[in-house]
């Protein structure tokens, strides 16, 4: 399978390329807008061709399929000129930026047929499916509350996550995590939406606190920010025990996620292997796109739920606004 990357973002070296190496797809091509900065991103990182232009490479007859990690506010239009010309997409999480281009480009998915993924991947891990046995299991009774933290540090002020223009943010960027996450073992049904935030940059949140009040008392708890260091640790709190996991969302080989059920010893698994995040769903949507399996968390099916839930999370931030704070 021929993949054509659109963008010469940080992701697709660190994530998406050693992912898709390891599901034995090909990196046929990246496009950027400035040819020599694209053609050292592709002899740096092994991509076969570089393309000046978005439109040229979502034209390329040799492509199969595109990858886009480009800023959040560049995802809605050019998602629909490759759905519109037939390229399966896989988009960078969030989906879009905002609710209407969310839905806008949905809607252009829906009317085309073209398939569309959202490139939240650990619903396709192994971990992912350990986790949700357990819980059917009864493994800690009944889930009541999830407790989610997404946090970096991010240190360069001209970062594109600290642009409001474009569709940056702590919630945006990370904050999404916790939220789909909620949605996957919650649904999607959610009842209320609360955060305060933090802001700084170029007037973006750069840490926010929420919640998610879901049907009968359960909830999400979240935190995220782009203000201290690495932190994804979740905890799956039930009626009979709790989950703790380090990283529900990009685990590697040091991550764990350990069971420690009411009146039994903890149980403690490796979260995984020693494949890349972004292998699993790589490998499905090759698979789809070969006629070999029915397609999962597509985009029509699974994203509108937590492109509400981040707008309602961002509407009630910007609401109960806290006095700004330089970016550190």
């Amino acid at each position: 399978m021929r993949w054509g990357i659109i963008g010469t973002a940080n992701i697709a070296r660190s994530a998406f390329l050693p992912g898709l190496r390891r599901a034995g797809g090909v990196a046929a091509a990246v496009a950027g807008r400035d040819a020599g900065r694209t053609g050292q991103y592709a002899r740096e990182h092994g991509i076969e061709r570089a393309v000046t232009g978005y439109l040229r490479l979502i034209e390329d007859p040799a492509v199969d399929a595109l990858y886009i990690p480009l800023p959040n506010s560049l995802h809605a239009e050019w998602t629909i000129r490759a759905l519109e010309a037939g390229k399966p997409v896989l988009c960078e999480k969030p989906l879009c930026g905002t609710l209407a281009d969310t839905e806008r480009v949905l809607a252009v998915a829906s009317d085309t047929g073209t398939l569309l993924w959202e490139a939240f991947v650990f619903p396709f891990h192994a971990q992912f499916s350990q986790v949700t046995r357990l819980l059917a299991d009864g493994a800690i009774g009944e889930l009541r509350e999830i407790q989610s933290n997404f946090h970096f540090n991010l240190s360069r002020p001209d970062n594109i996550r600290l642009s409001r223009e474009l569709d940056g943010g702590a919630l945006n960027d990370v904050g999404c995590y916790p939220v789909r996450l909620a949605l996957e073992l919650f649904g999607p049904g959610y009842e209320s939406a609360w955060a305060a935030a933090e802001w700084g940059g170029q007037d973006v949140d750069t840490e926010t606190r929420g919640s998610l009040g879901f049907a009968g008392g359960r909830r999400l708890l979240l935190s995220c920010s782009m203000r201290r260091s690495y932190d994804t640790f979740t905890s799956l709190q039930g009626t009979g025990g709790q989950i703790h996991l380090s990283n529900p969302f990009h685990p590697g080989r040091a991550d764990r996620f350990e069971v420690l059920a009411a009146g039994a010893e903890p149980r403690s698994y490796p979260a995984a292997g020693d494949e890349p995040s972004f292998t699993a769903a790589i490998r499905h949507i090759q698979a789809v796109l070969h006629g070999e399996e029915a397609p999962r968390q597509l985009a029509t099916e699974v994203s509108l739920p937590s492109a509400l839930a981040l707008h309602d999370l961002a509407e009630s931030a910007a609401a109960a606004r806290l006095p700004s704070a330089p970016h550190q």
